[in-house]
């Protein structure tokens, strides 16, 4: 399942670059907790260390993820928690559904959950007569508003303060004009006590499962998940295949990264394990492949799962930073839903790996060093394969694949590119031209590297 989008990324991002004040602030924001991010890390002496061996367990666990899968399930069940095996999106939202019906619920709350969101599960229940609390504060803010988070960390970071108080006031009735932080949370925290106290069900997403116990871990801020849960009679928790770790030792090494990469906090302030439901209490863990195992069979793009959700790829990439969230059009925008959406409908996510400079920062800061802007690339080459690019694209490559195949080609365009720049500068800076569209176009150099180096070799 998915959203089904009816514009590409670029198109989508120039109407995000409208507002060119927010596009500033969005940008600076974001930078500004990808250097939180980096002098967190700073303080860990074994930061690298940690990112290798992080990578290395994932490692393992996805070349032995049918028998991690098979032992979780049995400690699980041991544990007294019922374990449901899903397909895809679809067969996800309909065992959450059927358990909901044999309670008898038409209205639940919910802690953060990608997975839920890949799986649209909110407009499945909203179909079917479900009413959806999200009881993040940052999820309750873009759903009061009718939007998809935009951010796998911070699903509201598009928006600004005055924007959220005028939205209180006309879905929670605060005061007009009233834009403090600290009143807003308040109000939001009354808002949300009567869902948590009056829900049968509570949902919540996985960040770690682990198979030598057959319990789960859900990491939060603000505690809603404990909530949810400690007051619910049913905890149905949400979780991909991929999000399983072998030993519970190996926690201590992914909740050191994991807020440290994410926001540059040393630790979320609640690590909430969940093993086994309380007396009288009933606990279901969906597991949901929804494509993962097929992403496996492809050996460039299956280190993709071996994400953890931190965000930063999404705080230091300068395309995202630049054409916010909603421009990818899938639960997981930035990099790292650039290198996801595609295994799931290549078709339909065509644009979004190249959607990319390429640069390399992505992979950089990736807590479990997933080559990330090496599967964009390879994801280009793919997806040109299959046909799945515009006309105007599959042109432009043909032309470009045709001059540098050709030395000889390729030294006349240059001289004739040249002239053309020095001679008629408007044939390239038009708004025809999508690349000049938000660049100057740079002054023609006099001569051409290769006639400077000859030129300077021969001085010697």
């Amino acid at each position: 399942m998915g959203n089904q989008p009816t514009q590409d990324h670029a198109t989508r991002a120039e109407v995000f670059n409208r507002d060119e004040a927010r596009v500033d602030w969005h940008d600076k924001t974001l930078w500004f907790i990808r250097q939180k991010r980096d002098r967190a890390a700073w303080t860990i002496p074994d930061w690298e260390a940690l990112r290798d061996q992080a990578s290395a367990i994932k490692d393992n666990v996805l070349s032995n993820l049918h028998d991690y899968l098979i032992s979780f399930e049995a400690q699980a069940q041991r544990n007294g928690v019922v374990v449901h095996w899903a397909a895809d999106a679809e067969e996800h939202n309909e065992i959450v559904h059927q358990i909901l019906k044999r309670h008898q619920v038409s209205k639940i709350v919910k802690s953060k959950s990608m997975l839920t969101e890949e799986c649209r599960l909110n407009e499945y229940l909203h179909d079917h007569g479900v009413e959806v609390v999200d009881t993040d504060l940052g999820e309750r803010i873009v759903q009061l508003a009718g939007e998809p988070p935009s951010h796998i960390v911070l699903p509201c970071i598009h928006w600004k303060k005055e924007e959220i108080g005028a939205l209180f006031h006309k879905h929670l009735g605060t005061p007009e004009g009233n834009a403090d932080p600290t009143f807003l949370t308040a109000a939001a925290r009354t808002h949300l006590r009567q869902s948590f106290m009056s829900s049968k069900v509570a949902i919540t997403g996985v960040n770690f499962g682990v198979a030598e116990t057959g319990e789960i871990v859900v990491c939060t801020n603000e505690g809603n998940a404990d909530l949810g849960v400690q007051l619910a009679d049913v905890h149905i928790a949400c979780m991909g295949i991929e999000k399983l770790i072998p030993e519970r030792k190996h926690l201590s090494v992914f909740l050191r990264l994991l807020a440290r990469s994410a926001t540059g906090q040393p630790i979320t302030t609640y690590s909430s394990h969940f093993r086994k439901p309380r007396p009288g209490q009933e606990m279901h863990i969906v597991l949901v492949d929804n494509g993962r195992s097929e992403r496996m069979k492809h050996h460039s793009f299956k280190n993709a799962l071996k994400c953890i959700r931190c965000g930063a790829c999404m705080n230091t990439c300068p395309v995202y930073r630049r054409s916010g969230g909603h421009s990818y059009n899938y639960a997981i925008a930035g990099p790292i839903g650039s290198i996801l959406a595609p295994s799931l409908d290549m078709k339909q996510y065509a644009d979004l790996p190249f959607a990319s400079t390429l640069c390399g920062s992505c992979s950089n800061v990736c807590p479990v060093k997933i080559n990330i802007h090496e599967q964009l690339y390879q994801w280009r080459q793919v997806i040109v394969q299959a046909g799945y690019v515009s006309k105007q694209k599959e042109v432009g490559i043909a032309a470009m694949t045709a001059v540098l195949s050709r030395p000889w080609l390729y030294r006349y365009a240059g001289n004739v590119g040249r002239w053309f720049l020095k001679t008629f500068p408007t044939l390239a800076s038009n708004k025809i031209n999508p690349w000049a569209k938000q660049r100057e176009m740079p002054a023609p150099p006099s001569q051409s590297f290769r006639r400077w180096y000859q030129d300077n070799r021969k001085k010697k």
